[in-house]
């Protein structure tokens, strides 16, 4: 890799941007990025121009010979970079909010990664992801893609399927977990050892070492927990925590704990909008603060976001990737037979090693037999709704909807179907043809 680095951002009119900026300016020594391109569509045009902005105060304060460009043109980006970051999303938050409102509307968990709206950002999504890929293929193909986009364990699974692009899937909850366990046992990044097993966003953490000491035991019994901005923050019943033995994702309470989360999403909804239109003001307050000509850094007021940590995560990887650190990062990669129960071919979430040649996958020192019939189930509707995005099938949609552990039943899942189709027509044309 050269010595001179190209990074596309795609979705760089995203209110995440200056994280990823300010990441790149404090790794500079390490990782020598000369031009950095930010990428988007029209319609995110007057965001990219606000935040790009900011992007270029905040490389002008910092002295380093860094180009920042701005572009609609996603080929000129491409061109030539060693890394592509993916930040997307399609539909924007209206999209969003839709996905999370229709299925509350039907006493179904209305979220964005999970369930019923997470196919429906899939099926949007994937597609433009597959695309981008063969501009990849073309104008880049040694390049990196790391793929942020959500639900990232299904965009990358599809890329690795139907796609050259040599791609891994990210998520803020491993290090944010790694984060919150540093704040709570004063310890250094070294001296934490946690084994994750699942898939995105389905994760359980079956061993927490803290300086060689077992803390798993510890974590369990004292309810404790870090949690994402975007879920709430219910407390897990100290008995199953404990049975469970495995301190599970934040996620998980969707499907744990469906009756509270529902009746914490319907009174929220009702008292604040969606959790996307909570998001919107929050997003509308970030972008009058980045248009301050005199802002030279990243607010203090992005951590309001629930993505904490999601840019940090794509610097270590690049990092480690161009340098060939052999450390330990927690990604979304391809199964082989890491999970013997799952296809070679599904995507995992599980820890790496990561080398020059990109993330050797580490073998599970343990699989508690409980978990296993949610990932597969979980796993089956992914994989069935991948193959819709692709396919425009109505059919696998139903039967990834049926399949799903939160959908009650076929009728529900029918009328879930036909309505959200609808709404994301104008995203969706493979399902109108």
């Amino acid at each position: 890799m050269r010595d001179a680095l190209k990074i596309a951002i795609i979705g760089g009119g995203s209110s995440y941007t200056p994280e990823i900026v300010e990441g790149f300016i404090l790794r500079y020594a390490q990782l020598p990025v000369r031009e950095l391109w930010f990428v988007d569509v029209e319609e995110g045009k007057h965001k990219l121009e606000i935040v790009g902005n900011l992007a270029k105060r905040m490389i002008e304060k910092s002295g380093l010979p860094i180009e920042v460009h701005l572009t609609l043109d996603r080929r000129k980006a491409i061109e030539n970079a060693d890394f592509v970051s993916t930040q997307m999303r399609v539909g924007l938050l209206e999209a969003r909010k839709w996905d999370e409102h229709i299925p509350n509307k039907y006493g179904v968990i209305g979220q964005e990664t999970t369930g019923p709206g997470g196919m429906m950002k899939a099926l949007r999504t994937i597609p433009v992801l597959l695309d981008i890929c063969k501009d990849i293929e073309e104008l880049s193909p040694n390049a990196w893609l790391l793929n942020f986009t959500n639900p990232a364990g299904m965009v990358t699974e599809a890329i690795h399927k139907y796609s050259n692009v040599k791609s891994i899937g990210l998520c803020n909850a491993p290090i944010g977990l790694h984060k919150w366990l540093m704040n709570k046992y004063d310890a250094a990044p070294e001296q934490i050892y946690t084994e994750f097993v699942g898939l995105n966003h389905l994760h359980w953490v079956t061993r927490a070492e803290i300086r060689g000491e077992d803390k798993l035991a510890e974590l369990l019994d004292r309810k404790e927990e870090y949690s994402g901005k975007n879920v709430p923050a219910s407390e897990w019943d100290a008995d199953f925590l404990r049975s469970l033995q495995s301190l599970p994702s934040y996620y998980l309470k969707y499907f744990y704990m469906t009756d509270i989360m529902l009746e914490e999403q319907l009174a929220s909804l009702k008292e604040n909008g969606t959790r996307a239109e909570v998001v919107k003001r929050v997003e509308d307050e970030l972008f009058k603060l980045y248009q301050d000509p005199d802002l030279q850094e990243k607010p203090k007021q992005l951590e309001k976001r629930g993505g904490a940590y999601y840019s940090e995560a794509a610097v270590n990887l690049m990092d480690s990737i161009y340098n060939d650190k052999r450390d330990i990062q927690t990604l979304n990669v391809m199964n082989d037979n890491i999970i013997d129960f799952l296809p070679k071919d599904a995507c995992i979430e599980v820890n790496c090693v990561i080398t020059a040649n990109g993330p050797i996958p580490m073998g599970l020192t343990k699989v508690p037999e409980h978990i296993k019939g949610l990932i597969h189930a979980v796993k089956t509707y992914e994989r069935l709704s991948i193959e819709a995005a692709v396919t425009g099938s109505r059919d696998l949609v139903l039967q990834a909807l049926v399949h799903h552990p939160l959908v009650p039943s076929v009728a529900v899942a029918k009328t879930l179907m036909e309505e959200m189709l609808e709404k994301n027509k104008a995203y969706l044309p493979a399902f109108f043809k």
